[in-house]
C-alpha cells in the first residue's frame, strides 16, 4: 500500500532513502535534488504540483535523512538508487526532473534506463565532465574541508550559486540553503566532491535520447551557464529550452513562478500527446 506525506523511509539499493510523497497521477513527477543540498530545495515545486500530479523528491544517499551506505560516492550508484526508488514503490515510469548534479545523475540514469522514464527535465546542468583544472580545485577543497570543516565552503558555495542582489533581498532563503550545507556531514560533501571529479561525460550520448526534454537554466547561473544547457538543447532531439531571466544556479528558488510555469507547461504538452515534437524556442 502507498504511504503519502513527508518524511517517509523505504529500502532501495540497500541503503533507507527518505522521500515525500504528495498527490495523484498515474505518472509521477520525481524530483533530483543538486549538491550539497537536500529534497527540501524543491518545496516550491512540491507545494505547487501536488494538487495538480503525483509530487516525489528525495533525498540522495548521505543527504538530507537518507542513509550514505558503505559504497563509494559516485553518479552511477546514485542513478542507480534512484531507478531502484522507482522499484521500490513500485513506479514503471516516472517523469524525472534534476537540477545540477541532479541533472548528472537522470543524464546517468536515463543512458542505462530511458525506458523507465516518461520525460526528464534539466535544470542548471550539464553534460561535461570536470576539466583538469576543475579536478584538482576539487582536490584542494576536499583537503581545506579535512582540516576546516565545511564552514569555509558555505561561504564560498553560497557567492557562486546567488548573485550579491539575490543574498541582500533574499536573506533568509540564502540563509535557509547555507544551513543545509552546513547540516551536512563533512564526510559526505568531501565524498560527493571526488564523485562529481570522477564523473564521466554525458555529451556523446545526448544524441541517443529520444524521450522528451525540458531545459532549464538561470541566465545568471555561473556554475552551469546557459551556453551548456545550449548545448544539450541542441543535442537532444526532441527538446525545449527556457532561459530564466533574473535567477543563477537554483532558479526553481530564485524564480519558482516561472520555473513552476515552463515545467506545468512541458507536463501539459506531455499530457496532450506523447507525440508531441516540441518547439525549440528560447
Amino acid at each position: 500500500m502507498r504511504s503519502s506525506g513527508s518524511d517517509i523511509n523505504i529500502q532501495a539499493n540497500g541503503i533507507t532513502i527518505c522521500y515525500d510523497d504528495f498527490g495523484s497521477g498515474n505518472v509521477p513527477l520525481l524530483f533530483v535534488h543538486g549538491f550539497p543540498f537536500n529534497k527540501s530545495m524543491w518545496k516550491p515545486q512540491i507545494e505547487y504540483f501536488r494538487t495538480l500530479h503525483r509530487v516525489i523528491a528525495y533525498d540522495i544517499r548521505g543527504f538530507g535523512k537518507s542513509a550514505s551506505g558503505m559504497e563509494t560516492a559516485s553518479i552511477p550508484l546514485f542513478a542507480e538508487d534512484l531507478v531502484r526508488l522507482m522499484d521500490a514503490l513500485e513506479i514503471e515510469k516516472a517523469r524525472v526532473c534534476g537540477l545540477s548534479m541532479g541533472g548528472y545523475i537522470v543524464l546517468n540514469a536515463v543512458n542505462r534506463y530511458e525506458k523507465r522514464f516518461e520525460a526528464i527535465v534539466l535544470c542548471d546542468t550539464q553534460c561535461i565532465a570536470d576539466s583538469e583544472q576543475i579536478k584538482e580545485k576539487r582536490e584542494k577543497t576536499i583537503a581545506r574541508i579535512e582540516s576546516e570543516g565545511v564552514q569555509f565552503f558555505a561561504d564560498d558555495f553560497i557567492k557562486t550559486i546567488f548573485s550579491q542582489e539575490f543574498r541582500f533581498y533574499n536573506s533568509e532563503l540564502v540563509k535557509d540553503i547555507k544551513d543545509i550545507i552546513l547540516s551536512t556531514p563533512a564526510e559526505i560533501i568531501s565524498g560527493t566532491l571526488a564523485a562529481l571529479a570522477r564523473r564521466w561525460e554525458m555529451c556523446s550520448s545526448l544524441r541517443e535520447i529520444s524521450i522528451p526534454a525540458l531545459i532549464l537554466c538561470g541566465r545568471q547561473d555561473e556554475l552551469t551557464p546557459p551556453a551548456q544547457s545550449d548545448f544539450l538543447f541542441k543535442n537532444i532531439s526532441n527538446s525545449a529550452i527556457h532561459i530564466i531571466d533574473r535567477a543563477g544556479h537554483l532558479s526553481n528558488l530564485e524564480q519558482p513562478d516561472k520555473f513552476n510555469l515552463h515545467l506545468n507547461d512541458f507536463i501539459s504538452s506531455l499530457q496532450k500527446s506523447a507525440k508531441t515534437d516540441f518547439t525549440h524556442v528560447l
